[in-house]
This record gives structure tokens, sequence and C-alpha cells, in this order.
């Protein structure tokens, strides 16, 4: 992992925590019941999520309490537009976003000396089965602050009421209170300290909960899209809700996605896009077992890129040129079909988005063609971080700085 945080493709743009800002941290997870953190010093994402205290707790999500009510803690304003690297569900960087632009200014005042802990909550207590999650139309976001700081402001509010009644401001007593209150938790009057819950509606989205589950609306016709086949086994035996679903193997998916207009392929053009080079230099680089130069050579060098694919057996070269030796025999013969010589996670691969799509459901049909077919490593690193860093670590070094040296050149991309 070491090159990809150099690159800055790991634990880069996060919020860098220490001394009292780590503490309001560990406050913030006594709040929510997780044990306080022993580093002194670690970074935190727009979540308030920590790659250093998954680390030391062996969970990714340890901000969560179960799977239907994921939490964020804010520490500080410079989390705004920070990625969101192990969301819970595919809308929480948007709802970040919503938060951060709703409350923007009383964020600012809060985090000069308390935090909030942010609980995103689908009214769902815990989950008992996948049809629960047709539940989810709208999520509440309600914010708490440590220390009690708004029980604090009205205690102070009152103390002050108090001071201007009659002789008041007389009473010693009083004025200690005041100055007592004032030393722990300064001037509270006039600070807005109060968040009302927001609501937000819930469309289409993807959830880890159940084995990662995708649930497509607003369509023919709701689309249920499994990742764990135990799971989808018990869903199938359900008859009381209308809505399909299909487990993210099915080769009757992509068929059900493209009648829908949820996505759509064309592989004249698909030839000619920057993804299908990438898919076939992924899939050229699991062909290659015994080379005597480095992989990421091999895919920018012409001479080495004919020289290793002669080399490869003719089983080989069929499926990494299937679709190009498709299309060839299919303008000679229209009755060629294209399951005899195209690969089949290929040809997954190739479908898009549905161009009728609005933005934020692109972005989720994107997310589940590529759990389909994971052969993009630039759309696995935007789309499925948790999933692209476990991968990577299997990948060969050369083949890591290849992909290392495309990703910060599509990043850099305008």
């Amino acid at each position: 992992m070491d090159k990809l945080k150099r690159a800055k493709l790991y634990g880069s743009d996060l919020v860098p925590l220490s001394g009292s800002l780590a503490k309001r941290y560990n406050e913030c997870l006594a709040m929510l019941g997780v044990k306080a953190t022993t580093l002194s010093h670690f970074n935190i994402d727009g979540m308030g999520w920590s790659p250093e205290v998954a680390k030391e707790k062996d969970n990714n999500y340890y901000l969560n309490i179960g799977d239907p009510n994921p939490n964020a803690i804010i520490i500080s304003p410079a989390q705004k537009g920070k990625p969101v690297f192990m969301p819970s569900h595919s809308f929480d960087r948007n709802l970040m976003h919503a938060i951060f632009t709703a409350y923007s200014k009383q964020i600012s005042d809060i985090t000069k000396d308390s935090a909030l802990c942010v609980h995103l909550d689908q009214q769902i207590d815990a989950f008992y089965e996948s049809f629960d999650l047709l539940k989810y139309e709208h999520i509440r976001v309600s914010f708490q602050l440590i220390n009690r700081l708004e029980d604090q402001q009205k205690e102070q509010e009152k103390l002050v009421d108090l001071f201007h009644e009659g002789n008041n401001f007389i009473d010693r007593q009083l004025h200690q209170k005041l100055l007592d209150s004032a030393k722990k938790y300064g001037d509270l009057r006039g600070r807005k300290l109060h968040l009302e819950p927001l609501s937000l509606p819930i469309s289409s989205f993807y959830t880890r909960a159940f084995g990662g589950v995708f649930l497509l609306r607003d369509f023919i016709k709701d689309i249920m899209v499994f990742e764990d086949e135990e799971v989808f086994k018990k869903a199938i035996k359900d008859t009381h809700h209308d809505v399909m679903l299909f487990h993210i193997s099915h080769d009757e998916l992509m068929t059900t996605l493209t009648d829908h207009f949820i996505a759509e392929i064309d592989l004249n053009s698909a030839t000619k896009t920057p993804n299908y080079v990438r898919i076939k230099s992924h899939r050229f680089a699991e062909m290659l077992k015994e080379v005597d130069h480095p992989i990421n050579e091999i895919l920018s060098n012409s001479f080495l890129y004919k020289k290793y694919l002669n080399e490869l057996s003719i089983e080989d070269r069929k499926k990494l040129m299937g679709l190009e030796l498709y299309l060839e025999k299919l303008a000679v013969n229209n009755q060629t079909k294209r399951e005899d010589i195209v690969e089949e996670i290929l040809y997954k691969s190739l479908h898009k988005p549905h161009s009728s799509l609005e933005p934020e459901h692109q972005e989720l049909v994107w997310k589940l063609l590529n759990s389909i077919a994971p052969v993009d490593p630039l759309h696995l690193f935007w789309y499925d971080k948790e999933d692209f860093y476990s991968t990577y670590k299997t990948w060969k070094p050369s083949y890591q700085d290849w992909v290392i040296e495309m990703i910060l050149k599509e990043i850099k991309v305008p």
C-alpha cells in the first residue's frame, strides 16, 4: 500500500486529528458505544471514518450500529467536501454534502470547542429480511453534541436571565456559577448549537447490508440485485413482494437492465473507448505468467505487447481479441453468434448506464456494472475502493505500477 500512499491514492485528502481533536473524537465514539482508540494521531474522512482506527479495531464499519443505522462524526469543518472512503450506502456521500450545505456556519461554530455525532436513521431499528430495504423511502439525519453543549447553553442562559432579575447581580454564588460555566464552556449565548433534523428522500441505492444489495427504483419495475448467493436464495422464496430479484452473476440480469433502459451497449463504439483499452490490458496482465519484462513495460510498449501477445496460447489470444474477431466475422456473416466468440465477462463489462438516466442514477448503475464485471481497474477504484484496495494486494508489483500510473493520468484529465 506504500506505493498507493506515495501516489496519494490511499489515505490522502484526509483530515489529521491529534491532541484535543483526538480527545473529542473519542468522546464521540463513547457516545456511539464504541471503545476509544488508543491512537494519539490519526486521520478521518468526510464521515469521520479513520483508516488507522479501522485497522486498530479490525473493523471497517466500527461507526455503525448494525447495518441499518450508520453514523458519522464531524470534528472539523475541514471535513466538508472530503471523500467518503467506507460508505455503508451509495447515498452516504450525498448525505454528508447535504449536511454541510445546510449547516456549514453552525458546524464551523460548534467544532470550535465541541463535535457532532450524526445519526443516519432509516426508522428501522434492525434488519430481519432483505425486503426490509424496500422500506427505505426517507432518511432522517439527527445530530447530537458531545459534552451536552446544548443543555449547557440552556443552563447558562437561565443563569444569565436570573442574573438580570431584581438584585441578583450582587449574588456572589450566582456570580460563581456564571464564571464556572464560562470557564468550562465559554460564552454560549447567541451561539447556534441546535441543528434541526434533516429528512431526505431515498430512491435507488446500494447498501452493504445482507452481503450487498442494489435496489433499483423508478424504472418499469423495482429490481433487487444481490451480491450474496445465500441471501438471494432465501429472497426468491418470498411471494409477497412485487419486485424482480437477481443474483449479480445471472446473465439474465444484463438483458433486464437493457430492456428496462437502465443500461445500454454498442459493441462497435465500445472498441474505441478508454474503458475497453483498460479492460483488455487488465485481462492481458492476468494471462501473463512467465515474463522477462515488467508488466507495466509490456502494456506500455507496443513491441513488447505484440511479443507477449503472440506467446499466448491460441485460446487466450482468442479470448483477449474476441470482440475484434466477432465484429470482423459479423461484417461477413450477420448470423455470427456473439456468445460463441466474445467472453461473457468482457461483454458485460462493456455496458454503460443508459444515456437517459439522471447523473445520480448513472453513478449507481456504474457501481452495479462494476460489481457485475470488475475488470476495469479505474472503475474499481472509482466505484468500490474497498474492493480495489483488497484486489490491489493480489496484483504483481509491476502491474500495480501500471494501474497507479493509469489512474493518475485519468485523474488529471479535465
